[in-house]
Parts: structure tokens; C-alpha cells; sequence
């Protein structure tokens, strides 16, 4: 007696069998969903962002906010970008040392220039800082290509009326020295782009030649006793950054719109009481720096929606000195103070504009920060 044997069409068993296919594959799928959708997984994520942090030597303070794991900080991107940046800039860094079209000096041993400098024309560049250097030579109008002048953190009291035969010059930064008064000459210096004499505390005015330079952007005069702004800055025409912050202004000029380039304007610590309706005429001001404590009138307008001014107001702190200092240690102090409220400032510029490229960063910000 033979058995029976059910026979299948072979395209029937293969229909049920991807039927089965497909839907095991969209269970998958859909697990993968949930599982994708659930705090298990976000923690996971979290612990592995955590332990990748920990990895690359990043404090725990940086990745954590109110307690909580902030995976949103892209910290990790952040480093690699700064360490990128930081290579880039130790690599320009040994170029320029390198470099014989460079000098550069440093430290407190260094009391007068060396001889062989004259000797040395060709030069372009002079970086010479924190030393105790009081006179620059007169022999400096001999280096015709010159292009940089960094000599920040001296002890420099007197420049030199040759400085203005440097037809090439670029950049001046004389920051944090002694200086009482600049040379009219210097606006024979048609080139220069960049001046920084901050933080010498004790100049009170600018020469009205350096009217004549056209091509300045940038000019720093914070940290001194100016008791308005120089009428020769008020002639720069291509001026984009003014610093005149932590002088003597008790107003500013009627006409500062007169600087139709500036985008930038740094005025805290000041005695300003009221801000004029001509700086809602700079069109292209982005950011406008100031200290509350005496205001008591500006342009609304300035704080409002209708113009992409970064406004923001600052309430000064003022430290007193310590009794029983003489001149020099109240001056080398009051300089300490003034360089750290500039670093300060610096990173917190810095951070505005990181934070203003973030899509859901507000560009109007109007808030009191002590000093």
C-alpha cells in the first residue's frame, strides 16, 4: 500500500515564503524605530558622547549643563576645530621666527635695544614686548620696508618723530606703555590700517595730522584720560572697530556719524549720560558696548527689532586701589587691571559672535554684566 504525497506548486511556496520575509524584515524595522526612539538608546548615546569626552581630556563641567549630559554642544567637533586652529597657528608661529625678515624680543633682561639691530634694515617686522625698553632709536626710520610694529608691555615713554618716515607701516600696537603723547609725524604714515596705543593711562588727546590716515580700520585708544573723541578719528573715513572705552567721555560728538564704516564701538566705562540719535545714522554698526551707570537717555530704537545692532550695556564695578602704594606700583597695577578687562572683553566678543552663528541664537541682546 503506497503513501500519499501532497505536491505544491513551486511559485505558491515561494509567495509565502517572502511574504514571511517581508514582514519579518518590517518587524525589524520597526523595532529598530522604537528602540531608536527610547530612552535606552539615548542614554547609550549619552554614555558613549560621556566616555568620548572623558577620552580626549574634555572637563566634565564643559559637557554637562544643570546636571544633565548636553550632546548638543558638538564639544567634540569644538576641540578638534581648536586644535586644528591651534597647529595652524603654532606652525605661522615657528614660520615667522623663522623668518629673517622678523625680530622679535621679549622679557624684563632686555633694557635697551641691541646695537646690531641697525645693522639689520631689511626687517619688516619687529615683535618686541614685556621688556623694560624706555626709547625707541631715532636710527628706525632707516628700516623703509617696515610693516609691523608689535611693541606692546614696555616700558616706551617717547616715540620718536622718524617713526613717520615708515612709509610701508601697516600696523602700530604701543598698548600698555608710558606713553603721554604721540608724534604728529605719524600721519605721514599713509599706509597704516591698525593703531592700538591703549592702555598707556595717561594720554589725553591724538595729533590732528593722523587725518590724514585714510586707510585705518581699526584704532584702540581705551584705557587713557581722553575726554572726547579725537577729531582726527572722527576724519578716518574707513574706520570699522573704534575702543575708546575706559577713558573720561561725558558725551559723544553730534557728528559720529561721520564714521559711516564703523561696525564696531566699545564705550563702557565711561561717564557717559546720554547716547545721540546720530548712531542710529551708522548703518553698518553691529555692536554697540557701553556701561548703564550713568545713562539716563538713549535711542530706543537702538534696542529694538529694526536694526541688527548687538546692543549691550554693561554695569562697571569699580575696584579701589589699596592705600599706601607709590606712583609706579599704582600705575603697574592699574595697568594690570585695565589689560585684564581687555582679555575679558576680548573672549566675551569672541562669544557673541560664536553664539550669533548658531541658527537659534537671537542677534539683539540688551543686558547687565558686572565689571
Amino acid at each position: 500500500m503506497g503513501h500519499k504525497v501532497v505536491v505544491f506548486d513551486i511559485s505558491v511556496v515561494r509567495a509565502l515564503w517572502e511574504t514571511r520575509v517581508k514582514k519579518h524584515k518590517a518587524r525589524q524595522r520597526k523595532e529598530a524605530e522604537r528602540l531608536e526612539r527610547s530612552a535606552l538608546e539615548k542614554i547609550k548615546e549619552e554614555w558613549d558622547f560621556v566616555a568620548e569626552c572623558r577620552r580626549k581630556g574634555i572637563p566634565q563641567a564643559q559637557y554637562c549643563k544643570n546636571g544633565f549630559v548636553d550632546t548638543s554642544t558638538r564639544l567634540l567637533d569644538k576641540m578638534e576645530r581648536d586644535s586644528l586652529a591651534r597647529e595652524r597657528s603654532q606652525a605661522k608661529g615657528e614660520a615667522r621666527r623663522s623668518s629673517s625678515f622678523v625680530f622679535e624680543l621679549c622679557g624684563e633682561h632686555w633694557k635697551e635695544l641691541p646695537d646690531s639691530l641697525k645693522e639689520q634694515t631689511h626687517l619688516k617686522e619687529w615683535h618686541i614686548s614685556s621688556t623694560l625698553i624706555q626709547v625707541i632709536p631715532t636710527y628706525i626710520e632707516l628700516f623703509q620696508a617696515m610693516r609691523i610694529l608689535d611693541l606692546p608691555k614696555n616700558q616706551i615713554s617717547h616715540l620718536p618723530a622718524e617713526i613717520g618716515r615708515l612709509k610701508n607701516l601697516r600696523e602700530l600696537n604701543v598698548s600698555f606703555n608710558r606713553l603721554t603723547n604721540i608724534p604728529a609725524a605719524l600721519g605721514d604714515c599713509a599706509s597704516l590700517e591698525r593703531l592700538d596705543f591703549s592702555g598707556n593711562l595717561e594720554l589725553t588727546e591724538l595729533p590732528f595730522e593722523l587725518s590724514n590716515l585714510k586707510q585705518v580700520t581699526f584704532v584702540d585708544i581705551s584705557a587713557n584720560k581722553f575726554s572726547s573723541v579725537p577729531i582726527c578719528v572722527l576724519r578716518m573715513c574707513s574706520l570699522q572697530w573704534l575702543d575708546i572705552s575706559s577713558n573720561s567721555l561725558s558725551d559723544l560728538p553730534q557728528d559720529i556719524d561721520r564714521l559711516e564704516e564703523l561696525q564696531s564701538f566699545l564705550l563702557y566705562k565711561n561717564k557717559l549720560t546720554y547716547l545721540p540719535y546720530a548712531l542710529l545714522n551708522l548703518k553698518k554698526l553691529s555692536l554697540l558696548v557701553v556701561s548703564g551707570d550713568h545713562l539716563v537717555e538713549f535711542p530706543s530704537a537702538l534696542c529694538d527689532g529694526s536694526s541688527p545692532l548687538k546692543f549691550v550695556s554693561l554695569m562697571d564695578n569699580p575696584i579701589t586701589k589699596p592705600e599706601h602704594e607709590d606712583a609706579d606700583e599704582i600705575q603697574e597695577s592699574e595697568q594690570d587691571r585695565q589689560h585684564f578687562d581687555k582679555e575679558f572683553m576680548k573672549v566675551y566678543i569672541e562669544d557673541l559672535k560664536e553664539r550669533e552663528s548658531v541658527p537659534s541664537y537671537t542677534t539683539k541682546v540688551s543686558f547687565s554684566l558686572q565689571l
